[in-house]
């Protein structure tokens, strides 16, 4: 009982924040149309967004890094998204709503920057699976998108923001159920600190972020126009949220058998699994829209997002100490994926308004990138601890 209640503690809190996430991810840039942004100011938001969360995951990373109370940190953040989806509720027109959403990307993306930093150094030290935890949100994602498109689909575009807002709620008392984190501030003393200079100087760790940075940003067209192009294409909303829950759904089968995919094919193994997913999923996105071919190419989505994700915490929890991995996980998700998503947006809202769905070929391009870092990567990178502790 008391592993079962520990096991609760770890992944509710990425239940709320991934239903919240389930909703805005497959709906928001309907929520955007329909409060009259247009295709390329849509890539500005998001570019615009992302900025923001690069700048504050780094200092958020810093600050988590350097004082502890992880958990103080993120309740603060969870408060701060209650405040500014009331916001977003108030906000008409371009102007109005990239403002919101520059304070929204100073919250929205440290938070889980933080809760992952405590899943990874939590599990490598009570003996839990990373995906077995993780595995609740990708559950709960599947249930915001479907909620949502239902309720989309009943009641109009605004309800993306109220079906989203309910698991931005639970954020605040989930945040209290994760451990305070003094394992982090008690293995601090046992390495020699270090900060982000060393990690952006680690060629490794360097490619390590180009490979699964621009693996995670090839979804930039999918995440900013996949609803818009599906529904240009005659596929109802309550079909789209299921086209959405069957990627996740799919996710959560490659996550239960994480543990045994890791064993067989190393962590870079993983990462070329994604990539190899991505670029034949963007392949194919670009040039049909039939549901028959749309329901496998969303199924990639396990190798494109989640073998990434899985790839990239391993990475972090094999080469950085444990005193290191809320530094790393932040510098990841700022620089590793915010950075490379920032750019990729806006170049994707343009590509978007220029070619539509042949924007998706551009996506293929960039994770083609990715494999080619991550060719180098596996040249450089035998499991070594990077920084921090003796190698």
């Amino acid at each position: 009982m008391p592993r079962l209640v520990t096991a609760i503690r770890l992944s509710s809190y990425g239940a709320a924040y991934f239903f919240a996430a389930g909703a805005f991810m497959s709906y928001w840039p309907v929520w955007l149309r329909d409060r009259g942004v247009e295709d390329a100011e849509i890539g500005t938001l998001f570019m615009s967004r992302q900025i923001m969360s690069v700048a504050s995951t780094l200092a958020i990373g810093w600050l988590s890094h350097r004082i502890g109370g992880t958990r103080g940190l993120i309740l603060a953040l969870a408060s701060a998204a209650v405040l500014l989806m009331v916001g977003y509720q108030f906000s008409h027109g371009f102007l109005a709503i990239l403002l919101v959403s520059l304070l929204w990307g100073a919250v929205w993306a440290p938070t889980m920057a933080l809760y992952d930093g405590i899943l990874v150094t939590e599990t490598k030290a009570r003996g839990f699976n990373y995906g077995s935890l993780r595995v609740w949100s990708s559950v709960a994602f599947i249930l915001g998108a479907v909620i949502c498109g239902a309720a989309v689909d009943r009641n109009g575009p605004s309800w993306v923001l109220y079906v989203g807002f309910v698991g931005i709620v639970l954020l605040v008392p989930f945040a209290l159920l994760l451990p305070p984190a003094e394992s982090h501030r008690q293995d601090a003393t046992k390495h020699a600190p270090f900060g982000i200079r060393d990690l952006l100087t680690s060629r490794p760790f360097l490619l390590f972020m180009i490979a699964t940075g621009f693996c995670q940003a090839s979804h930039a067209v999918l995440y900013s126009f996949g609803t818009l192009t599906w529904r240009a294409a005659g596929i109802d909303d309550v079909t789209i949220s299921l086209l959405w829950g069957l990627s996740v759904a799919v996710e959560i089968v490659l996550m239960l058998f994480s543990g045994h995919l890791l064993a067989r094919l190393g962590v870079c193994g993983m990462i070329a699994l994604a990539l190899g997913c991505a670029m034949v999923r963007w392949l194919g996105m670009a040039f049909t829209t039939d549901l028959w071919a749309l329901v496998p190419l969303q199924a990639l989505h396990a190798g494109s997002f989640a073998a990434c994700h899985l790839g990239a915490m391993a990475f972090i929890q094999r080469a950085l100490p444990a005193s290191g991995v809320a530094l790393g996980q932040s510098v990841y998700y700022a620089i590793g994926t915010g950075m490379a998503q920032a750019v990729i947006y806006q170049i994707a809202g343009v590509l978007y308004g220029e070619f539509g769905q042949k924007a998706f070929l551009g996506m293929f391009v960039v994770a083609a990138v990715g494999m080619a870092a991550l060719a180098a990567l596996v040249r450089v990178w035998k499991g070594n601890v990077l920084v921090g502790a003796s190698a």
